[in-house]
């Protein structure tokens, strides 16, 4: 009893010292996904863990009692953040998501290229995760892949309105006074594969919902370049499933 409870505390101590000193991490070279687990105690899920994120969608099994989610999103003004690593979005308090009786509320929104989440094996151009937390911090993130159709594909709304407050240098911001509306940001069919996973940046958290849309949306060419320019490449690979299951609602 006595080390379980000496075992928690080194490792909340560890989260703790990490998130102080910012233990620095990246998506290439000595800092990159494969070394995260060894750059800080505090990342030891990043390389140990058995319930990362992302995977790859497969072999999903159909569950008719899972319930659509309840999207409560309200437009407002958001701040746009480039993190170094990728473009965040903090938007106004007040959205949220009820998923299996639980209320979530809208943290951030953060973009990835190509997809984290691939679909038998392929990648689409572009992901964003909506990022929630429940009261008792519990996370639930929804994720959708855009994709450029024929090429070319057409223009988001909603991107096209972040967009145009990109931030084009580390630790930067930028505040978007528009009513932006994240729903602006789902697609129209609700469908979605869920599964428990983790955060794809350290530290990793694990006992994370995640629910990826099984319909990707549209991204345009220069949206798609506008955003490559800034990160080339920042996704996590593919982690193994180690046997667990993979739901559909539909």
């Amino acid at each position: 009893m006595r080390f379980a409870v000496l075992a928690a505390f080194v490792v909340g101590f560890a989260a703790i010292s990490a998130a102080q000193t910012g233990t620095n991490w990246s998506y290439e070279g000595k800092t990159g996904p494969l070394n995260w687990g060894k750059l800080d105690p505090a990342y030891a899920a990043c390389g140990h863990g058995h319930e990362q994120s992302p995977v790859d969608i497969r072999n999903a099994r159909l569950n008719k009692a899972l319930q659509p989610i309840q999207f409560h999103y309200i437009a407002g003004a958001m701040t746009v953040e480039n993190d170094g690593r990728t473009i965040v979005v903090h938007p106004n308090p007040g959205s949220y998501i009820v998923a299996a009786g639980v209320r979530y509320n809208l943290d951030r929104i953060e973009f990835h290229h190509p997809s984290e989440h691939t679909f038998k094996g392929r990648f689409s151009d572009l992901e964003v995760q909506l990022v929630h937390r429940s009261s008792d911090g519990k996370y639930a993130i929804v994720a959708i892949r855009l994709t450029q159709e024929r090429g070319i594909g057409e223009a988001n709304a909603t991107i096209a309105a972040i967009w145009e407050h990109l931030p084009t240098k580390a630790g930067a911001t930028e505040k978007i006074t528009d009513m932006v509306n994240p729903g602006g940001l789902l697609p129209a069919d609700r469908g979605y594969w869920t599964y428990t996973g983790s955060l794809t940046t350290p530290p990793c958290t694990e006992g994370v919902q995640w629910f990826v849309f099984e319909n990707e949306l549209s991204v345009s060419r220069m949206q798609l370049r506008a955003f490559t320019a800034l990160f080339k490449m920042n996704t996590r690979p593919v982690q193994d499933l180690h046997d667990r299951k993979i739901e559909a609602n539909e």
